[in-house]
């Protein structure tokens, strides 16, 4: 079987996806969910506020896409951040799919890595906290409430919200 491979001949992925990112059969009747470009060029604000929309439609998959791209396009001085909320993402992901490891590794793994961002030296304001009108602590706070949820508990009776967080400060 050949592989898909974009116009430079890059290896790519092409089958359709579930919400959840798992490939599809290429012959599935289903549509699967609309895939982000694997060469998305995206602002912060843009991001913050796409990543957002689907963390809270249950598409943490999908969130993952678009902060990763934020993550490769962002200044040096961001890409902590950028990386670190693609790996919360990821461990939404593994959530949904029933990986307890995989949830909490990775939601440890990504608020390890954005708490490394608000270490750096920078002036203290606003954008410390909500850069790109993010809510920095509560995403950290959810990150960790929830991994430690799936360490006492394991996935079960898993409250929904505690499963599509929001990235956004709220207006």
């Amino acid at each position: 079987m050949t592989r898909d491979r974009d116009p430079a001949g890059r290896p790519r992925n092409a089958r359709p996806r579930d919400a959840l990112g798992r490939p599809l059969d290429r012959s599935a009747s289903e549509a699967g969910q609309a895939r982000v470009p694997d060469d998305l060029a995206i602002t912060g604000p843009d991001a913050a506020r796409l990543a957002d929309q689907l963390l809270r439609e249950g598409r943490p998959f999908h969130a993952h896409e678009v902060l990763e791209a934020a993550w490769k396009s962002a200044p040096p001085g961001e890409r902590d951040l950028w990386q670190g909320l693609a790996q919360i993402a990821v461990g939404l992901t593994h959530a949904r799919r029933g990986n307890a490891r995989g949830a909490v590794a990775l939601l440890r793994r990504g608020a390890q890595r954005v708490r490394a961002h608000q270490d750096q030296p920078e002036p203290p304001g606003p954008e410390r906290d909500h850069p790109h009108g993010m809510d920095i602590p509560a995403v950290l706070a959810a990150a960790d409430d929830l991994a430690a949820q799936i360490e006492r508990h394991g996935l079960d009776d898993l409250p929904a919200a505690d499963l599509t967080p929001r990235l956004l400060a709220r207006p």
